[in-house]
């Protein structure tokens, strides 16, 4: 799934920095010895120790390459961002992960990838002197911590 993946965003004219464990290079049945060469053809892979903590490599490759790269990890984050000192830099760390990770919320192993786009506005309440404009989630929607809310209450002052 993973070169499946790499190959349709290298396709795309995507630079691609694929962040892998040491046991992935040794070929047992999931991870074959061509497949990983295949997928060095199509990304630069940095494979860290099988015990290492590969989140901060991801988080910090995202941040040094500039305010354009994007992620794409099924993790959330959530333990990075309870660490933050307080609730104001936990809320610009979302605001910055909503920003810059890409979900693919499926993917069946075959075909083209179909990621989630990244909003280019902030969900959050929006207001001029004529109008308001606030996100919600109707009665029953689920939806994970990275998502926001889809459905927006429009407001505008009668004149």
């Amino acid at each position: 799934q993973l070169l499946n993946i790499v190959s349709c965003l290298a396709a795309r004219g995507k630079r691609i920095l694929v962040l892998g464990r040491k046991h992935m290079v040794v070929p047992s049945k999931k991870w074959l010895k061509d497949d990983i060469r295949r997928l060095q053809a199509y990304a630069d892979c940095f494979f860290l120790d099988n015990i290492s903590l590969d989140d901060p490599f991801l988080l910090y490759a995202c941040l040094s390459s500039g305010s354009h790269c994007c992620f794409i990890t099924s993790d959330l984050l959530r333990d990075h961002k309870a660490c933050l000192p307080n609730r104001e830099i936990q809320q610009l760390f979302f605001k910055w992960q909503r920003g810059h990770q890409l979900v693919l919320p499926f993917y069946s192993g075959k075909g083209d990838v179909h990621l989630r786009p990244i909003l280019t506005y902030d969900t959050i309440l929006q207001n001029t002197q004529l109008s308001w404009h606030i996100p919600y989630d109707e009665v029953g929607v689920k939806r994970a911590t990275y998502e926001v809310p889809k459905t927006w209450l429009c407001l505008r002052k009668s004149t």
